[in-house]
């Protein structure tokens, strides 16, 4: 009878280990963050317009 005993001891132990029962791990997908960027010719031109005015009225003159 002990052995009975010990055997529904380990059986119940052993089944509330599972008793929630399987459930699939939740894995987030990583955040990206993209930069938006203008053209590298975005930087050189209003420079550039500013200059030619400044040749234009110099050579006015």
């Amino acid at each position: 009878m002990k052995k009975f005993a010990a055997a529904a001891v380990f059986a119940l132990a052993g089944s509330a280990a599972f008793a929630g029962g399987y459930s699939a791990p939740v894995i987030e997908a990583p955040v990206v963050v993209e930069e938006t960027s203008s053209s590298s010719a975005g930087g050189y031109v209003v420079p550039l317009l500013i200059l030619a005015l400044v040749a234009a009225a110099v050579a006015a003159d």
